[in-house]
């Protein structure tokens, strides 16, 4: 009679514990949902107005229409906006590897004094917001008629773009084993052919890594790109704001539609990056590097 009456105890100090639990899980995942619905409302509401023929006091437009992307594409001249936006993520991404690969080599395998002064120096970049120094960047870029233009804004993305792949690279290269140059060069091997048959297989995955952050930011970069841009360098983002603040009555539709396109382009830079960049397969070459 005895067993009958406390075998139910566990039971219920179990159900009381569920109950305990569950309100923290409860605004977890509720705080969660909240969040990525009114993100989903946003981006919805944007799409949604792109293809809008009209929409007023309704919860969905009356028509549609997809002749805003036309208009938004040759009003905003899309064609020269896009080419030149991949023109400057390419050039900036190319120019940081290759300044920035070496000075993290530098600063992993070679210890000499103000090294840490020197890693300071490229991590302010990234520390201070970009308005802070572009100000005075654009200034100097402008008195040596490097600004406004394309120049201007390759040179100014890359000021925060070089800290990265040094933020990146340096800590990567740290965790390969010495050793594996030591051996290349009592073979023979010259500094060129240590860095291009030896150190470069190893270097791939964290270059990759690297070069898609850079990808990333300079595409979404607007300060720096602002101030340095004219009308004919200005990149997506530096359009979009323009098309949102500058003088003249023009067809939110037409916004929205250079916003989704926007937004797009990032979307495929991100699904670029996940197909390209795994960081499982990162973490296990750099394993493999120790070993």
């Amino acid at each position: 009679m005895s067993a009958l009456v406390e075998g139910p105890a566990p039971r219920a100090t179990a159900r009381r514990r569920r109950l305990v639990a569950s309100p923290g899980k409860f605004l977890t995942w509720g705080g969660m949902a909240i969040f990525l619905i009114l993100l989903f409302g946003v981006i919805a509401s944007v799409v949604v107005n792109s293809f809008a023929g009209k929409w007023f006091d309704s919860w969905l437009p009356t028509s549609y229409s997809g002749s805003w992307y036309g208009t938004a594409w040759s009003q905003y001249d899309l064609t020269q906006v896009v080419l030149t936006t991949l023109i400057v993520a390419v050039v900036v991404v190319a120019l940081s590897v290759l300044i920035g690969v070496p000075a993290s080599y530098v600063l992993a395998r070679k210890k000499f004094p103000g090294s840490k002064f020197v890693m300071l120096l490229f991590l302010l970049p990234i520390m201070m917001p970009p308005i802070t120094y572009g100000i005075p960047l654009a200034t100097l870029l402008n008195y040596y008629h490097l600004a406004p233009g394309l120049t201007g804004v390759i040179l100014a993305n890359l000021v925060p773009s070089v800290p990265f792949v040094v933020l990146t690279m340096t800590p990567f290269i740290e965790q390969i084993n010495p050793s594996i140059e030591s051996a290349a060069r009592m073979c023979g091997a010259s500094t060129s052919k240590l860095f291009l048959r030896i150190l470069a297989p190893l270097l791939i995955p964290g270059m990759l890594a690297a070069a898609v952050l850079v990808l990333v930011r300079t595409v979404g970069m607007f300060e720096l790109t602002f101030l340095t841009s004219d009308s004919s360098s200005n990149t997506l983002v530096v359009a979009l704001f323009t098309a949102m603040t500058g003088a003249g009555i023009r067809a939110q539709q037409s916004v929205d539609a250079m916003a989704v396109i926007y937004m797009l382009s990032m979307l495929v830079l991100l699904v670029i990056a996940l197909r390209f960049v795994n960081p499982t397969q990162l973490v296990a070459r750099v394993d493999d590097s120790k070993d």
